[in-house]
């Protein structure tokens, strides 16, 4: 893989990401002097909370969407074939599928327990949960659909984001009728929110690797170098940036 670290290109927006809770801080504070009024703070407020997630999802389809891989599997030492393959290939498309369509699902009940009250959204039973899974794994085999599929992860963050914002605000409580309550075990939503995409944007990089060009259709896959271990990290030092930025602002 051609190494481009982009750690430097991102102290920029990470140094920006780690003043920015502090800012709203003091937004709020003006925005309390006139709670009863709409002002510019309290515009300045509410929308401030979709610019973190905004430049989440544009670093994410810049840096961890379309991937170059440019290793030569044929003249690679180690590589990964036969049953080890086939069981790597099975779970990980599986486990991207599940944690794709449980999102979407995600989204689509917080906007009917928000906005449209009295109109629950019926969690898929087992066997639509298997076709759900099944027309994703088809979706993420070919690279357009794939790329069409993390773009719509992107946009479901960027949503859920500013629903769990309006939530803050509003200080409207959450529930065991909300599906995102029931992940980890937190009580911090937006670190929920962030959690399930760093796991997608983990699985989603791990199947680029596995499926790149003609890997499956040869059966053949080179074991990862130190370049892909450096790219890796990369995602992990972005996204423990943002999970700061969240406790902060919490």
């Amino acid at each position: 893989m051609i190494i481009k670290n982009n750690t430097t290109k991102l102290l920029v927006p990470l140094s920006f990401i780690l003043i920015l809770p502090f800012v709203q801080k003091q937004w709020f504070n003006l925005y309390l002097l006139n709670i009863n009024d709409i002002s510019f703070y309290s515009i300045l407020y509410y929308l401030s909370g979709a610019i973190c997630p905004s430049l989440v999802c544009l670093n994410s389809l810049k840096n961890y969407t379309y991937y170059n891989f440019t290793k030569d599997k044929n003249h690679s030492i180690k590589i990964i074939k036969g049953k080890s393959l086939l069981f790597l290939v099975a779970v990980n498309l599986i486990f991207l599928s599940y944690l794709i369509a449980d999102y979407i699902y995600i989204n689509f009940d917080l906007i009917f327990n928000l906005f449209l009250e009295g109109i629950k959204v019926p969690k898929p039973d087992i066997p639509q949960l298997i076709f759900f899974i099944f027309l994703i794994s088809i979706l993420l085999i070919f690279k357009n659909s794939r790329f069409l599929l993390k773009k719509i992860i992107l946009a479901n963050f960027i949503l859920i984001s500013i629903y769990l914002w309006h939530l803050q605000i509003n200080n409207i409580g959450v529930d065991e009728q909300f599906h995102i309550y029931r992940y980890f075990g937190l009580s911090d939503l937006n670190l929920i929110n962030l959690f399930i995409l760093v796991a997608i944007e983990i699985s989603f990089y791990t199947w680029s690797f596995i499926s790149y060009r003609t890997n499956l259709s040869d059966w053949i896959v080179p074991k990862p170098q130190r370049g892909d271990v450096i790219s890796f990290l990369n995602i992990f030092i972005f996204y423990f940036f943002i999970i700061i930025y969240y406790s902060i602002l919490t």
